[in-house]
């Protein structure tokens, strides 16, 4: 087994109504938020040692099929793993930023999406 890439830190769930969902998701999780950049992005707390987040992204309109969900992972040089990404096959995106915090949206192979941050 190789080194990983990137190291999974959260799903993330589209959403249109930020405050809603943060209160629904906040209860349902029984989960106090971790990081928050209203009203675009929330990390909440793992429920545990060790687990992943579950994470809220605001976007502009409702988003079709699987692309609902992706996964978000931390890498210490986003660059450097953008290079590392589309070499094992898969494809940048975009590269983003909001309020100061800089992330990457990629593909794998199939085009699911998922992002890199060294952020959070």
């Amino acid at each position: 087994m190789s080194e990983p890439v990137i190291t999974v830190g959260s799903v993330v769930i589209n959403v249109l109504d930020y405050e809603r969902q943060k209160a629904f998701w906040g209860a349902v999780l029984g989960a106090e938020p971790a990081q928050e950049f209203a009203p675009h992005f929330l990390w909440f707390r793992p429920q545990h040692e060790g687990g992943i987040s579950v994470a809220l992204q605001t976007v502009d309109e409702a988003t079709e099929g699987t692309r609902r969900l992706h996964l978000d992972g931390s890498v210490p040089d986003i660059e450097a793993a953008k290079v590392k990404i589309v070499e094992l096959g898969g494809a940048v995106v975009a590269d983003r930023e909001t309020n100061g915090f800089r992330w990457c949206t990629l593909t794998d192979p199939e085009g699911n999406e998922f992002c890199i941050s060294s952020d959070h």
